[in-house]
């Protein structure tokens, strides 16, 4: 079945403690993505995404990467690992150190592990670039563009505890990540994430799927300053957004569930900051499929929440498995937005702030907001090695 193959792969790149390695052995494993993007409807002409690479022409940054991952056992309880990936960020390929800690085995079920770390705020944190491990070609955007941290430098340690009807494991994290950049306005600003905390428990059971509920919090120190053009067009140097170790707290429930025909995955996430009144950001999606020999057939909606408006979406795929280790994946996903909401939609900060102006001003000056919608179609090749 290849819902089995998927975990077993899953497990071997995400590192679990189930496959530590004795003194002396190695393991290494490799995975991407090759896959293409565009954006079609009325805002054809508009970027879409967490970095803006989804536009009217036919684009492979957006999805495209490579990555690679090396585990060594320095003794039968210690061992390291790292993970490199090159991918896009903006417009421009990077190399990307995603991994790099040591881990130990303390007990059979207990696993220390220090360096740099993925931070685990969503259920598909651990194998974030591998494509080969999701449903989607691309992963749903109105839930995973909320956090665009992947990794930090600290530690965690991992619990699993067998159970009747499966197994419960526990993770606790903690740490910092300085020196980040964060994508907002269509321009990339510097970040840091200190005084980071994330815990996450999960049960997996043999027959009825996966229950994952997760929190993450962190101290965030941040400058989102831009210039734009005021009334009269004189240039002038905007802070949209000053963040001085203000708190944001990050909670998430997930649900998985794969029999080898049928398939469900789910997630809820609500995204709150201490540094602004504007409430909380909530988001979710539903996802279900069947599969039929070697095709996949699957259904999202999705759904994001700010007080400013709502993002939904529907997302239609199919994956046709190419080889055990490869899968094609194609999907077409209709996105709307209301009561003058940009959601995922990319906005620059001229735009942004003629929108402010025009509520500010009572409609006297700047621009009023405006909804969007695009239809995004999507097609990509994912492996693993």
């Amino acid at each position: 079945m290849q819902g089995t193959r998927t975990l077993a792969l899953a497990s071997l790149i995400a590192s679990a403690p189930a496959f530590a390695l004795e003194q002396g052995e190695h393991r290494f494993n490799g995975f991407g993505t090759a896959g293409l993007t565009y954006l079609g409807g009325e805002d054809a002409g508009r970027s879409y995404g967490i970095n803006g690479q989804t536009t009217d022409s036919w684009r492979g940054d957006q999805l495209s990467k490579l990555g690679a991952q090396l585990q060594y056992g320095l003794s039968d309880t210690l061992g390291v690992t790292v993970q490199a990936t090159a991918k896009p960020e903006q417009d421009t390929w990077k190399a990307n150190l995603e991994w790099a800690y040591l881990s130990w085995a303390a007990t059979d079920g207990l696993t220390l592990r220090a360096g740099r770390l993925r931070l685990p705020v969503y259920m598909y944190s651990e194998t974030l670039d591998v494509g080969f491990t999701h449903p989607w070609v691309r992963l749903p955007d109105e839930v995973y563009s909320q956090v665009q941290l992947s990794n930090y430098e600290g530690g965690d340690i991992l619990y699993t505890l067998p159970v009747s009807i499966g197994s419960l494991n526990v993770q606790v994290a903690g740490g910092q990540a300085v020196n980040r950049n964060i994508f907002a306005l269509d321009d990339l600003y510097d970040i840091d994430y200190k005084k980071v905390f994330a815990a996450n428990v999960s049960l997996e059971t043999t027959d009825f799927g996966t229950v994952r509920v997760g929190y993450a919090e962190a101290d965030i120190d941040a400058d989102v300053t831009a210039s734009v053009s005021v009334p009269g067009g004189v240039p002038a140097s905007v802070g949209f957004k000053r963040l001085d170790q203000q708190k944001a707290k990050f909670t998430s429930i997930g649900y998985q569930y794969d029999d080898g025909t049928w398939i469900s995955t789910n997630e809820w996430t609500s995204n709150n900051s201490e540094a602004d009144q504007e409430g909380s950001i909530d988001a979710f999606y539903l996802m279900g499929g069947r599969r039929f020999g070697a095709v996949l057939l699957h259904l999202t909606y999705a759904q994001l929440d700010e007080d400013a408006g709502r993002q939904t979406s529907w997302t239609y795929g199919v994956n046709y498995n190419l080889a055990p280790t490869v899968v094609l994946k194609g999907e077409y996903k209709r996105v709307d937005t209301r009561d003058g909401y940009r959601g995922v939609f990319v906005e620059n900060a001229q735009e942004t702030f003629d929108h402010a102006l025009f509520t500010a001003s009572h409609g006297a000056a700047g621009v009023p907001a405006r909804n969007y919608d695009g239809d995004i179609l999507s097609v990509g090749i994912d492996f693993v090695f």
